[in-house]
């Protein structure tokens, strides 16, 4: 039991090439299941530690921080990794009917290794106290990633694969720049020794240009607006089971990651006091809720409109964190877990679709509400949630972002998200109408196999069951928000 901070990250990193190593298909895919239920069972272990311990610190080799490397648990992080576990979960039995159509026999060992790389990966980085570290584990999720979408069967895969490299490269040199400059200036790597080190040297010009690329790099990785442009390709060209798990984890991965470091490691009073970085951030979310949610509507793929929805809803997340109260950050935590909730339904919606019709042009949508009741109703209940209708989560996680605005009078932000809510319906109603409104129920077309609905209808009553009973949700996230900014309960 005390090693299951490091276990959550290392059962998956030694499976990945057990993974790689077995024959055929079906066994790669049981041990990467067995092995994202196991972290999801650890995952949950942690939350209900930290929430009668508080912080928990694991030393790896025995060797104390700051000197050594150390995994650092608190409120925050236990719920990303819940997060990521959780729907790593979910994902893996849908992968397995879904790449059996679109992953070549040979390759199904080495896509199951990289699906695990890219969990450890994700966990490694909410789970280490160590800012090198982040780096180390934001590679190899890159890396996984990179490999995953270029397993594509559409050959503009490929591009859309060396796209990201450059711009996930990029990034990364940018965060680990950063990472120097402030190890020149303090001497440590450890997140908690940095944060009691800076504020003596936070006064330079090295410094400033540290907390500068950092967090562009990191900017660049949660895809925020205008340095989103590896996304919507990315999402569109990678098979399903990827697009889906990669939407619902990896960009709130790197949102907790620019929390974690703006408001442990920066300091609130620096980071948005000294050099204004709320002014910036809040402007870049606010044109980015709004101009991606405008791109949405105007796209002719379903994969690519979601994708630029997943942009606009960055932006929220982002804006939530610009406010740096307790709500304004709650709202923020509340999004990053909710939208992976919806975004996940209807990217396995999207899946189920594409296995039937072979792709997911908004054309190809006619009469699929017919064709495929069950797949498409998922769909319209993810759709409701990004909208954020009442009974949904994303109802719950609008409402604290509106509420946190109000807070503090900015009546332009109320606006602002209502705004892009208003596009959101535009841009679903598009899909729904051409799937129940438009043209014959195919005659071809069977509704989606059981072993991909089951996965879908989970996260789609996961939307429903949390947006009525919040108590979990909004209690976890308000409890990181209130530890973050050093807020008494």
């Amino acid at each position: 039991m005390e090693h299951l901070q490091v276990l959550l990250v290392v059962v998956p990193l030694l499976a990945a090439p057990v993974c790689a190593l077995l024959p055929g298909r079906r066994m790669p895919w049981l041990i990467a299941t067995l092995v994202a239920w196991s972290t999801l069972a650890i995952a949950v272990q942690l939350v209900f530690r930290v929430q009668d311990q508080g912080v928990l610190s694991y030393a790896l080799g025995a060797w104390a921080a700051p000197w050594g490397i150390e995994f650092r648990l608190d409120a925050a992080n236990a719920l990303v990794q819940l997060l990521v576990a959780a729907l790593a979960a979910v994902v893996l039995p849908f992968a397995s009917r879904s790449a059996e159509l679109e992953i070549e026999p040979e390759r199904q060992g080495g896509f199951y290794a990289a699906l695990l790389l890219l969990i450890a990966g994700l966990l490694g980085i909410t789970a280490t106290g160590d800012a090198f570290n982040v780096f180390v584990f934001l590679e190899i999720s890159s890396l996984a990633t990179y490999t995953l979408i270029a397993l594509g069967r559409d050959r503009r895969a490929l591009t859309a694969a060396f796209r990201y490299l450059i711009m996930g490269t990029l990034g990364a040199t940018f965060y680990l720049i950063g990472i120097g400059l402030l190890y020149a200036m303090t001497g440590t790597l450890n997140m908690a020794d940095l944060a009691e080190r800076l504020p003596a040297v936070a006064d330079t010009r090295t410094v400033h240009t540290a907390v500068a690329f950092v967090v562009v790099g990191i900017c660049l990785k949660l895809a925020l607006f205008p340095l989103h442009l590896w996304l919507p390709n990315a999402y569109a060209y990678a098979p399903s089971a990827v697009t889906a798990l990669v939407a619902a984890t990896s960009t709130k991965v790197a949102v907790y990651l620019l929390i974690r470091l703006v408001y442990t490691v920066f300091g609130v009073e620096f980071a948005f006091g000294q050099l204004s970085m709320a002014v910036v951030l809040m402007v870049l979310a606010v044109i980015g809720m709004l101009t991606a949610s405008a791109v949405a509507v105007t796209q002719p793929d379903a994969k690519r409109l979601l994708a630029y929805s997943s942009v606009a809803q960055v932006g929220y997340m982002v804006l939530g964190l610009s406010l740096a109260t307790v709500t304004g950050l709650t709202a923020a935590l509340l999004h990053m877990m909710n939208h992976a909730l919806m975004k996940g339904a209807l990217f396995l919606a999207l899946g189920c679709i594409s296995y039937r019709i072979g792709g997911t042009a908004v054309e190809s949508f006619r009469g699929l509400g017919r064709g495929m009741p069950w797949t498409m109703a998922a769909f319209v209940a993810g759709g409701l949630s990004l909208i954020g209708v009442p009974l949904t989560v994303g109802f719950i996680s609008k409402w604290y972002l509106v509420l946190a605005a109000l807070e503090q009078g900015h009546w332009l932000l109320v606006a602002a998200v209502i705004a892009s809510s208003l596009l959101a319906v535009a841009y679903i109603w598009r899909l729904v109408e051409m799937a129940y409104f438009k043209g014959p129920r195919p005659a071809d077309v069977k509704e989606a196999p059981w072993s991909l609905l089951v996965p879908t209808w989970i996260l789609v009553v996961a939307n429903v069951w949390l947006g009525v009973d919040t108590r979990v949700t909004v209690g976890l996230a308000e409890q990181a928000a209130r530890a973050l900014l050093g807020v008494g309960p």
